[in-house]
């Protein structure tokens, strides 16, 4: 625990010396990559997100591959290819597999969404099995490994959105914003002259998995977990058996998170509270994850759309109508979960 919070402030002053600002950006990446999870990061063109990705790829000692999605891109050129190979000693020829880039720790997806659905799927496998199915046989990826991809909200044409299934795979979705006027000026300064800086690397490929164990070692309280999944299944409209009908939540949100966004929550909680040094996740862990975990999980409806409610809206609403202390005091908690408690 004292080597990951002496290496966390090493790492961010490693990426200082690259990146200016965006301290929230890479807080969360560094989270995700610690619960093993994957991320995608929406930003407009020139917030050097890609920057950002290599150069925490470099300082946590990880092999880095970048992959530019484009229309024409195949699936093969991502997972890699069988080809004929022939042995001249012998004469005999077989097939030989050819890894693509997606054979790496760090795999940057850069403009995932610029691809077709059928190369996008490419990655599904990939993210959930950490292995590449080629030829009927299976090739494991290297440990750690992770997806973060990027993505541009602000053009649509020539585009092809994610789907739901594989948004997801991704553990968070993290908003990378303009800088800040100070910030802004010191970008402009140093990028505009002739010297260069390379961040050093602080961890080791061995250190990265040690650091995964351990977050999964970190224990949480049932209290915590509950409250997790109170944000999950009051985020989903009342068309299942176990909800009652409610006004905000039925009138923007067409579909809500699923069991795989408390999962997210918890390991995302686990690897916040790990970082700052405590061997136990608080319900502070919990909400400060919860806007990269659900924000792309939450699917909103026409009625939110017109009203210009987003996902962020709606996360705010859960936060501030979920109870931090035990659910069943709560009656829209309670009514979730009176049946179990029966």
């Amino acid at each position: 625990m004292k080597r990951l919070g002496e290496a966390a402030t090493r790492i961010n002053h490693e990426l200082g010396q690259v990146i200016v600002g965006q301290a929230s950006v890479v807080e969360d990446l560094l989270v995700a990559m610690l619960a093993g999870g994957h991320a995608l990061l929406v930003g407009v063109p020139g917030l050097a997100k890609t920057l950002m990705v290599r150069t925490l790829a470099d300082t946590l000692g990880l092999a880095f591959s970048r992959v530019q999605f484009t229309p024409d891109l195949m699936p093969a050129d991502i997972t890699g290819t069988e080809v004929i190979q022939e042995d001249r000693g012998s004469g005999t020829r077989e097939f030989r597999f050819l890894p693509g880039p997606v054979f790496a720790n760090v795999v940057l997806a850069d403009e995932i969404n610029r691809t077709p659905p059928k190369t996008q799927a490419a990655l599904l496998e990939a993210m959930e099995e950490h292995q590449v199915t080629a030829g009927g046989r299976r090739h494991p990826l290297p440990e750690p490994f992770f997806v973060l991809a990027t993505q541009n909200p602000i053009e649509q044409e020539g585009t092809y959105p994610l789907p739901e299934a594989q948004l997801d795979r991704f553990m968070f979705q993290v908003l990378v914003d303009y800088p800040a006027v100070d910030e802004e000026f010191e970008i402009v300064r140093r990028t505009t002259t002739d010297e260069s800086t390379e961040a050093g690397t602080v961890l080791s490929h061995d250190d990265v998995v040690t650091l995964q164990k351990l977050v999964r070692r970190i224990p949480v309280a049932d209290h915590v977990i509950r409250y997790a999944i109170d944000l999950c299944r009051l985020s989903r409209p009342a068309r299942s058996s176990d909800s009652e009908p409610d006004g905000f939540i039925d009138r923007f949100v067409q579909w809500g998170a699923g069991p795989r966004a408390g999962q997210s929550l918890v390991l995302g909680g686990k690897a916040r509270a790990v970082l700052a040094g405590r061997t136990f996740v608080g319900i502070d862990d919990i909400r400060a994850v919860a806007f990269p975990v659900l924000r792309h999980r939450i699917i909103t409806s026409f009625n939110a759309e017109s009203e210009r409610v987003t996902p962020d809206d709606v996360i705010d609403w859960l936060l501030h109508e979920t109870p931090a202390g035990e659910p069943i005091d709560h009656p829209a908690v309670a009514r979730i979960f009176r049946g179990a408690d029966q």
